[in-house]
Parts: structure tokens; sequence; C-alpha cells
């Protein structure tokens, strides 16, 4: 009746130690991941996390398109992008050492991890060569945040769809269009991007006038009114620079046209050509100028 229980105790002599090693080593190795894991992750947020308006860490290696000019505007686009940024590289984090402490827990429970990665690869490959279109997706969407091609608040032009930038990931760009329609553009079909918020934005003001008029009067008329304009509010608040009354810009049987531009903070452009308009048409007007009939 002994001989079940001596056996018992004879496997435990024999193998607990070597079970109860292997098991502190594979909570070792999750306890040792989870905060490596936690470790990075915490030092990308310090380094996508702006100080005062500073730059944040992992922006400064990068090309930056904002200039310092825009104040509070490049400072928000900077985070946005130090953020989006950093939730990628915390997800690749994530995938490589919790896929290392893997394998290795793997290796303590005594299987032979060859077969595995060899099956791995070969399934990759497969997955890869089936989902092409994905990484490519993703790879056009890591380069465009890298090389900051748009941010979130951009009005863009993307070929397929024009709008305001609402969300940037790794695969689709979403944007919203002025009919209120949301486009979902795969990153990987985007060929070029037009970019009317980057840097500055140029307020254009095409004035049509008869042939009768007086081109040197409406001139004068337009640099004054079009300099008193943007220099008090609420346009000083998005004019950056004096306007410029660049002329004829084309003459049509109808009439002649003229052009005024201003440059203005990005995406503030259409804003400002709306009210320019409006004040320089009066303007014009009240000079006795005579503007093309419609």
């Amino acid at each position: 009746m002994d001989v079940e229980p001596t056996l018992a105790v004879e496997w435990w002599v024999a193998n607990g130690p070597k079970m109860a090693g292997g098991v502190l080593r594979i909570v070792l190795i999750v306890i040792v991941a989870v905060v490596i894991r936690a470790v990075l992750r915490r030092l990308i947020d310090g380094m996508t996390r702006g100080n005062g308006g500073r730059k944040p860490k992992l922006l400064k290696p990068l090309r930056e398109r904002a200039p310092q000019t825009l104040g509070a505007f490049a400072s928000e686009r900077r985070e946005q992008r130090a953020k989006t940024i950093g939730s990628v590289l915390k997800s690749f984090v994530t995938i490589i050492v919790f896929g290392v402490a893997f394998i290795q827990v793997l290796t303590e429970l005594g299987m032979n991890v060859a077969p595995i990665l060899t099956s791995a690869g070969i399934l990759g490959v497969a997955i890869g060569f089936g989902a092409q279109n994905l990484v490519k997706d993703f790879l056009a969407g890591m380069f465009m945040m890298l090389e900051d091609q748009y941010g979130v608040g951009d009005v863009v032009d993307l070929g397929p769809a024009t709008g305001t930038v609402e969300s940037v990931a790794l695969r689709i760009t979403t944007i919203r269009d002025t009919n209120g329609t949301v486009w979902y553009v795969r990153n990987g079909e985007i060929l070029r991007v037009g970019n009317s918020s980057q840097g500055f934005a140029v307020a254009v003001v095409d004035l049509p006038l008869a042939y009768g008029a007086n081109l040197a009067s409406a001139t004068e008329v337009l640099t004054t009114a079009a300099e008193k304009a943007t220099a008090a509010e609420p346009l000083s608040k998005d004019v950056t620079d004096k306007p410029q009354v660049l002329g004829v810009e084309k003459v049509t049987p109808e009439g002649i046209t003229m052009r005024v531009t201003v440059k203005v903070r990005p995406g503030r452009q259409w804003a400002v050509q709306r009210a320019l308009r409006a004040t320089l048409m009066p303007a014009l007007e009240d000079a006795g100028i005579s503007l093309k009939s419609s």
C-alpha cells in the first residue's frame, strides 16, 4: 500500500526542483517582459511630450514643416504628430517584447522553437504575398507621419478626395469634404498630397472691373482699403503679411479682373477672402470705380 506514495515522492524528488525552477523562470520572464514594456512605453511618452511649447524629443531628428511663427498652432501640430508616432512605437514595442517573452517561455517548457519559427516565417511570407496592399498602406502611412506631410485639421487634396483631415492612421486617412461627406482614403493609394494648411496660406481675391475703370485709381483704392481692413480685427489675427495688389489678372470680353493677395494663417484663407471681398467691393463703388456688370 505504500508503493504509490513512495513512487510519487521519488518522482517529486527527481523532477520537483526542475519543475519548480522552470516555473520560477517562466514567472521571471513574464515579469521582466512586463517591466521592460512599461519602461519603454514610459520612455516613449517622455519623448513625445513637449515641455512648455518646446519641441518633443522624438521630433528633433525629423523634418518639420510648421514654422515657429505659427506659435500655439505649431505647438498643437507637434503634439498631435508626436502622439501619433508614439502610439505606433508603443504598439511595436508591445509586439516585440511579448513576442520574445513567448518564445522564451516555450523554450522553458521544453519545446523546440526552431520548427515554430520556421513555420512562422513561411506563414509570414504567405501572408505578406496575400496582404501586399495592407503592408503598402502601413509603410505609406508611417512615412507620411514621419515626413509630416499633413496632420489633423489640415485642408488637403489627396486626389481621390479633398477636404479637412479628421484622423491619420497607419492604414487609413479620414477627411471630410465641404459637403460634410466623410472619405476614407487608403494611405497606399495616395500618390500626391496638396496641403493648403502648411506653413502659411494665401488669400486670393479677384475683383471684376468694367473696361472704362481707371486702373491706377483702382490700385490705389484697393491698396488703402486692403491695408486698413487687414490691420484691424478680426482679420489682423489671421493675416501675417501686408496685402499686395498684383494688378490686372486677366482681360475677358466682359471686363477686367484685378487680383489682391495676402498671406494668412493656415486654413484661414477662405474666411479672409470673403471678408476682404466684402470690404473691397464697396470701397471701389464708393470711389466711383465702375465694376463689371453681371
